[in-house]
């Protein structure tokens, strides 16, 4: 179920995608220069132009540019690292998009484009598992890392003043997806999931956005 916010947050939230985006689209570039199979190479290009599109399109409806950087994100070298950061990340970019969409039905084909971002790195995720052994055991144990780093992530892009009657709720929603989505891919066991309810293995409507540490 996806959170429905008023007419006053629409600023706000499309000011975060916006970050969301511009960083989205640097992670993807710097995923490029890793060791990733040919198959998710042409991706990760089609990625790259997607995002692109998209951040052209939020600066113009905002009328802002994002923040320009210089330095590409550090990003994993090993695939099975690397798979579970972007899968990671593209479902909390996801999430912000259905965020958006409820409040902005006319951008409902970003919607679209990150679903697909999602299922495509979901896909790989599980391929991962499913070969079992050190790769396996190596991405859970990222995808374990990456949750620590989740709510200090959430927060940053829940600080507008515009969400902050709605922060706490967000920000346990959020977190609570992005669980339950960990929990039913096999990325993490039940005891493990950190969001502000029990982990439920149902997951009708998931969403996502972009999170990494950068080193620029």
């Amino acid at each position: 179920m996806t959170l429905l916010l008023p007419s006053s947050c629409e600023r706000a939230i499309l000011e975060q995608f916006l970050k969301a985006e511009a960083m989205a689209l640097w992670a993807v570039r710097s995923a490029q220069a890793q060791d990733v199979p040919p198959g998710v190479l042409q991706f990760l290009r089609r990625h790259e132009e997607e995002e692109a599109q998209h951040l052209k399109q939020f600066e113009l409806l905002l009328g802002m540019s994002s923040h320009s950087k210089t330095a590409l994100p550090r990003m994993p070298s090993q695939w099975r690292i690397l798979a579970v950061h972007l899968y990671g990340y593209e479902t909390l970019g996801l999430e912000f998009a259905k965020l958006l969409v409820c409040l902005r039905p006319d951008l409902s084909s970003i919607l679209e484009d990150e679903e697909v971002h999602v299922g495509f790195f979901e896909h790989e995720v599980r391929t991962i598992l499913l070969h079992g052994g050190l790769a396996a055991d190596g991405a859970r144990q990222a995808a374990r890392a990456w949750r620590r780093r989740l709510p200090r992530t959430v927060d940053r892009y829940l600080q507008d003043e515009g969400l902050v009657t709605f922060r706490d709720e967000l920000r346990r929603h959020i977190l609570d997806v992005i669980d339950a989505r960990f929990l039913v891919v096999g990325l993490l066991a039940p005891s493990e999931g950190q969001g502000g309810s029990p982990v439920k293995t149902a997951i009708g409507e998931t969403g996502a956005f972009s999170v990494f540490e950068s080193n620029g």
